[in-house]
């Protein structure tokens, strides 16, 4: 082979080399993206007070982030306990049912969440094993509200039922 020749080859080569890199390079942006809109969950929802039901002395969460980490979700919850306290809790795993580790919450130390449909998930709260607090979450279908209908125990051992609307950030 003649010189020419070799260096067209090894131009062909290099070329090759960095279509392939360009191309896992978008794959993996497009992977990304497609997790962070797989569920319309995603994203900033704020506590819209005036269109939801607490009992009087309830805990409430004015924030609510859900956003990928890695290919698990991660979620994180800022709010205010019945003294008027800010709380923070975390919780990362799937919406797969099992039971994930939730920090920051005195009353739970697990959470799962399911995957019903498109638009609807349950989650349960659990401490040492027992359920704490069950409840639904659903999306609108123009994906700007997110009702969470939960039931559970307060700190007296009362049960109590709260619907918080969000508004999409």
């Amino acid at each position: 082979m003649g010189p020419l020749v070799l260096s067209n080859l090894l131009g062909d080569q290099e070329r090759d080399v960095k279509t392939k890199k360009i191309v896992m390079t978008l794959a993996v942006c497009l992977v990304a993206v497609a997790v962070s809109f797989a569920s319309p969950m995603m994203g900033t929802w704020k506590l819209n007070e005036a269109k939801s039901k607490f009992p009087p002395g309830s805990p409430k969460n004015p924030t609510v982030v859900y956003e990928a980490a890695g290919d698990n979700i991660k979620v994180t919850v800022d709010g205010i306990d019945s003294a008027g306290k800010p709380t923070h809790n975390e919780w990362t795993g799937k919406f797969d049912g099992k039971d994930y580790p939730l920090t920051g919450d005195p009353m739970s130390d697990t959470r799962s969440y399911k995957k019903v449909d498109d638009r609807t998930t349950d989650l349960t709260n659990k401490k040492d094993g027992k359920v704490t607090l069950t409840g639904r979450i659903v999306i609108s279908a123009d994906g700007k509200t997110r009702t969470v209908t939960v039931s559970g125990m307060d700190a007296t051992g009362k049960k109590v039922t709260s619907t918080a609307v969000y508004d999409k950030q």
